[in-house]
């Protein structure tokens, strides 16, 4: 009885929000450096371990996994995490609750960004070995496995030319260590740091690889147009009306606009604000995230639609004949550990494994299946 009490109350969204969300940006809160959890390592560890135990009932532990494994590559990838051992941790915690199914991926992102580091160390070695192979800037590059990732769109944004040295000198290098990979570049993942020569004093901006690629266009221009930054970026109208957003319109007013409203338009015209000034020697320009609540959500669907297909497979292999109701049953039961499936889901997919010859219903009882090998 308590076990469903707490199934009930576990499984309710708040504001908007599922217990699943919420729960993992709970734990990025306490995982993450300057969360607004202050605790001691003993006390991460016991709230951790109260955490896993909290997931044992809630039904959406894909939903969970998603958005786990979505703030942990932002941990891990913008060097936001306080320390490496609770991250592994609470891995090995979930893998004993869930099974190592639930945690391959994350473990092969912590592991990935080992691996990285050791990349970038053999990376600087080439470099000083090599005095011909200068990316002339300063080069960190993270590179990681797709299969562990979550998945980032990757835009052909055309890089400024300074930026396209550095992709080629690494290109080369990587290309002495193997033959047979395709680096793919994600460059809405990247940060810069550059110098912003204003007229008061020379202020250090640290922006995002499209922020900076769209400062670096006035170096050559004093003045361009909202489609003349589009056309030579090559990014979509949401990516540059955010970024032209935040280097115009928020805190830090990098670029002037003209006309100065608050919104950015396509008629809209941007210059080099000259006379930008700050108390700070170096300032953060923050382009507000994407939310990629949906995407989440949209993404464990599409997992979904397949763990129930190759349950149904699975199931009906073995069984070769079974009637509606127990297929249902026996769908429901080995699913359960991940999500609760929905029936009408479940008889989506039959329908759907009906139509690609998967399975037939049977021709006197419409609610008997057969397997089709």
């Amino acid at each position: 009885a308590l076990k469903e009490a707490f199934e009930v109350f576990c499984n309710k969204g708040v504001a908007g929000s599922s217990s699943a969300e919420l729960l993992a940006t709970f734990c990025d809160n306490i995982l993450k450096k300057g969360g607004s959890e202050k605790l001691s390592d003993e006390a991460v560890e016991e709230t951790l371990e109260k955490v896993v135990k909290l997931l044992a009932y809630i039904s959406d532990k894909d939903l969970f996994a998603e958005f786990y494994r979505k703030k942990l590559a932002r941990r891990l990838l913008f060097d936001k995490s306080a320390n490496d051992d609770h991250e592994r941790s609470i891995l090995t915690k979930l893998k004993q609750q869930c099974g190592g199914q639930f945690t391959s991926k994350m473990e092969g992102m912590v592991t990935d960004l080992t691996l990285a580091k050791e990349n970038q160390t053999s990376f600087e070695e080439y470099l000083s070995n090599n005095p011909n192979a200068d990316p002339g800037i300063d080069l960190t590059v993270t590179v990681l496995t797709t299969g562990f990732w979550p998945s980032y769109k990757s835009f052909d944004l055309n890089l400024p030319a300074e930026m396209i040295r550095c992709v080629e000198v690494f290109k080369e290098f990587y290309q002495t260590k193997t033959k047979h990979r395709k680096l793919t570049w994600i460059f809405s993942l990247g940060t810069c740091n550059i110098s912003g020569k204003f007229e008061p004093k020379t202020v250090e901006l640290i922006v995002t690889t499209y922020q900076a690629s769209a400062l670096l266009l006035f170096n050559s221009s004093d003045r361009l147009s909202y489609s003349e930054i589009m056309t030579q970026l090559n990014l979509s109208d949401d990516d540059v009306i955010r970024l032209l957003h935040s280097l115009s319109c928020a805190k830090y007013k990098i670029l002037s606009k003209e006309p100065n409203t608050k919104m950015i338009s396509s008629t809209d015209y941007f210059e080099f604000n000259s006379k930008f000034t700050d108390k700070m020697r170096r300032i953060k320009i923050p382009l507000p995230p994407v939310d990629e609540k949906k995407k989440v959500i949209e993404d464990v669907d599409k997992d979904r639609r397949y763990a129930i297909d190759a349950s149904i497979v699975r199931i009906m292999k073995s069984r070769k004949v079974l009637g509606y109701q127990q297929l249902v049953m026996e769908c429901v039961e080995q699913l359960g550990r991940m999500f609760k499936p929905d029936v009408k889901a479940i008889k989506k997919r039959i329908e759907d494994l009906i139509s690609r010859d998967y399975l037939e219903r049977d021709r006197e009882n419409a609610n008997l299946f057969r397997y089709l090998a």
